[in-house]
């Protein structure tokens, strides 16, 4: 009676049949088309975030959209991080562009030491700093922020006896930050090139 082996196995690629550097090699380009297409995948949600009419991450509130300056006002925030800063739109523009990058935790602690030393309860002073501290420099806080091991135990000494300077030197390490990195940025962003290059209106007749 015959044995019945079943069907003939099929033949193994050439990469297998050139030896075993071969299947290496097919399992090297694989990976390495996965990760391009990854990479390209990632380059596209990055630039729905930041294109107009993107993700609403990007985009301004409904109530600042009415504070829009004049491509002259919008010129001035060329001379520094704190002119853009006291502009509500361009605090808001600047918020939107950081949301793109997810930095954005960066100007809410800056914006949250502000509100901070204005502050004149005690009691509310405290509990304050105690929300700050844990909402941003802790170690691995939910919105941690970039600070040197330095900082980062100073402001916890701090915390000790809390006083309306508490957050100084962190908040100036970030706006250093901000200063360096994204704010040149921001100053090349479609966005911002839109402003000051806009049209004055016609005046009416």
């Amino acid at each position: 009676m015959p044995f019945f082996l079943g069907p003939p196995a099929k033949a193994p690629p050439a990469e297998i049949l050139r030896g075993g550097g071969g299947v290496v090699s097919l399992q090297r380009r694989h990976t390495v088309q996965e990760a391009k297409e990854v990479k390209n995948r990632l380059g596209l949600f990055r630039r729905r975030q930041g294109s107009p009419g993107g993700h609403p991450s990007g985009k301004l509130d409904k109530g600042v959209r009415s504070l829009k300056p004049t491509a002259e006002e919008a010129l001035e925030w060329r001379e520094s991080l704190e002119k853009l800063l006291q502009h509500k739109y361009g605090l808001a523009a600047f918020r939107a562009f950081l949301r793109t990058e997810f930095s954005e935790e960066n100007l809410e602690f800056w914006l949250a030491c502000e509100d901070y030393r204005k502050i004149k309860s005690q009691a509310k002073m405290a509990s304050k700093a105690k929300k700050i501290f844990m909402e941003y420099i802790a170690i691995q806080s939910c919105k941690e922020v970039n600070l040197d091991s330095c900082t980062r135990e100073h402001t916890k000494e701090n915390m000790q006896d809390v006083t309306p300077g508490c957050f100084d030197l962190a908040q100036r390490r970030i706006y250093g930050l901000m200063e360096k990195d994204p704010y040149p940025r921001f100053l090349r962003s479609e966005v911002y090139l839109d402003l000051i290059n806009q049209k004055k209106p016609s005046p009416s007749l």
